[in-house]
């Protein structure tokens, strides 16, 4: 039975024929392109696209067709003729603005924000000192200096440097300690032998450890009265439970109550340990003039010459370095930095009390020559009535 002839049909699309690649690559024969025809059913005719219907209000206006020319001009003079020259400057402004617009929105935002924190600090500011009218002095913030030191600035303005081996790391009460203690003269007889145990303490403790543990010093010690000291039972003091173990070893404890002992020799030998002691450096502090902290030495030819004086009048533990440092503390050596702040207030307070001595004695020797004047005025207005 004969089946009916195949009708090719006009509509379908025959795909294309490319080289096959085989093992030996381009070289093989290409097959004829009627072999590798595929039989192809025959399809509906697509349907047709529904055409877009232009709307019954703009027949008036048909669009033209654009020019050719390339770029912006060709795109607003296109525009123009559809829109009008108005809104097609418009557009284009607006479509060359948005970049930028994009970009200034940050920046304006950030603007806002940085001005609105400005004034929220101002406004609390404004508060703050509205809250506290009494208080007229302003809050000191630290920094560090350009050598390490601790700087004190007011409102942002640098108003103290200290020393460099004062940082923000610092134990606060060393700090305190440096900015009234540490270099200013002493002529107290009851504080002098206070730094002078404290500094041999040194060779056991730090200054921030000694600072801390000031006021068990001070209870153990009698708040270091020499005669109330010199009269203390060194087996109770040294007695294991007792206050003063957990401060210093016994050799130093028992060095403290020796010390005592001689100090109130040579108070009653000088009239004071003040004049004893002041009297090696002239009574004027010595001024080192250092101006970086790797300069200050541990110990000096003045420090050696007064540790052995004192070990021949009996004193303990007064090593060169032992003095030197009750001479640093004391003030009388002043080994303030140029920099630092101290250095400057301990120099004019040193000029101030010579001057102070001075007048002083200026004024008994006045004093004691109107005495010798008197008497002789005296008789000799007496004797012609004689």
């Amino acid at each position: 039975m004969s089946c009916p002839p195949r009708v090719r049909s006009t509509n379908v699309i025959e795909p294309e024929i490319r080289p096959v690649l085989r093992p030996a690559a381009n070289n093989a024969p290409m097959a004829n392109a009627n072999t590798l025809k595929p039989t192809s059913k025959p399809s509906k005719k697509p349907d047709k696209l529904p055409q877009k219907s232009e709307p019954k209000d703009k027949k008036g206006l048909s669009t033209p067709p654009v020019s050719q020319k390339s770029g912006a001009a060709a795109l607003l003079q296109h525009q123009e003729m559809v829109m009008g020259p108005k809104l097609a400057r418009s557009a284009s402004c607006s479509s060359d603005a948005s970049s930028s617009d994009s970009s200034q929105s940050r920046t304006s935002s950030r603007m806002d924000t940085g001005r609105r924190t400005s004034v929220m600090v101002r406004k609390k500011k404004c508060s703050m000192k509205a809250d506290r009218p009494d208080s007229t002095e302003a809050d000191t913030v630290e920094k560090v200096g350009d050598d390490g030191g601790l700087v004190e600035s007011l409102d942002a303005v640098e108003v103290k440097k200290r020393c460099s081996w004062v940082t923000p790391n610092t134990d606060l009460n060393y700090a305190a300690f440096h900015d009234e203690e540490w270099g200013f003269p002493v002529h107290d007889d009851r504080r002098l032998f206070e730094l002078l145990c404290l500094s041999g303490a040194l060779a056991e403790l730090t200054w921030p450890a000694i600072l801390t543990k000031r006021h068990i010093f001070r209870e153990v010690f009698l708040d270091f009265d020499p005669v109330s000291v010199s009269k203390l039972n060194e087996k109770k003091v040294t007695a294991p439970g007792s206050p003063a173990i957990s401060l210093l070893s016994e050799p130093k404890l028992r060095a403290i109550i020796e010390n005592a002992r001689q100090m109130c020799q040579v108070i009653e030998e000088f009239g004071s340990f003040d004049k004893y002691i002041w009297n090696f450096v002239n009574h004027n502090p010595l001024v080192s003039h250092f101006k970086y902290s790797r300069q200050v030495p541990a110990k000096t030819s003045k420090a050696e010459f007064i540790s052995k004086e004192l070990i021949k009048r009996g004193f303990r533990s007064v090593s060169p370095t032992v003095v030197y440092s009750f001479m640093q503390v004391a003030g009388l050596t002043n080994d303030h930095l140029v920099s630092c702040f101290r250095f400057h207030e301990c120099i004019t307070f040193a000029e101030a009390r010579e001057k102070d001595d001075r007048n002083a004695e200026d004024g008994k020797k006045t004093s004691e020559t109107s005495g010798l004047i008197l008497p002789r005025a005296k008789g000799e207005s007496s004797s012609p009535l004689e």
